[in-house]
């Protein structure tokens, strides 16, 4: 714990297209999210780091999935190190600040528990993001026809559900076998020949 952990913008295929394709984004940008789930230990104290441009939209969303009271400490500081948000034993919490340039600290501080773990999961959603959103969208509009993956649940659900037929069928099995096992030594020692 302690160490600082970076959340960079997602990166989607961009390496592989020329510059001159990304040229000239203009127009709506889209928000970029991403949600973690971590385990706090007792006692502990997380923090994460966000990199912003000059007047995005940083938003956060956060809430205590498991552990003993369901609550935890938030903390979210500017670029400077000036606290905008701090919260003390909640549950749940959404959280939005306009931006400054500079890296932005939120921590989850579960230091007050001495036994309890907590389960904490959060979203962040990033807005007007400028170009950097925009370029790693762009990327999509250069994929054509059967370039493009084009998958349904149902079509990742099929296997999943053969795959885990065939794991519960080998777990009856093996348990199956190990019964007459065991029933064979059972029936070895009390039958000595």
């Amino acid at each position: 714990m302690g160490d600082k952990t970076w959340l960079p913008f997602p990166v989607l295929l961009l390496a592989a297209l020329p510059p001159v394709l990304l040229s000239g984004a203009a127009g709506f940008t889209p928000s970029l999210d991403s949600d973690f789930t971590f385990t706090l230990p007792a006692g502990q104290k997380e923090c994460f780091y966000q990199p912003m441009p000059l007047k995005a939209s940083l938003e956060i969303e956060y809430q205590v999935l498991d552990g003993a009271g369901l609550d935890i400490d938030f903390h979210l500081a500017s670029p400077e190190g000036k606290t905008l948000v701090f919260e003390q034993r909640k549950s749940d919490g959404v959280h939005t600040v306009e931006t400054e340039v500079g890296d932005y600290m939120f921590c989850f501080d579960n230091t007050f528990s001495t036994i309890s773990e907590k389960v904490i999961f959060f979203e962040l959603i990033l807005d007007n993001m400028g170009e950097q959103a925009q370029e790693q969208e762009d990327w999509k509009k250069y994929i054509t026809g059967t370039d493009m993956l084009d998958m349904k649940l149902e079509d990742i659900l099929d296997p999943i559900i053969k795959i885990a037929s065939d794991v519960q069928l080998r777990l009856h099995l093996g348990i199956h076998q190990q019964h007459q096992v065991q029933t064979k030594q059972k029936w070895a020692h009390t039958n000595p020949a």
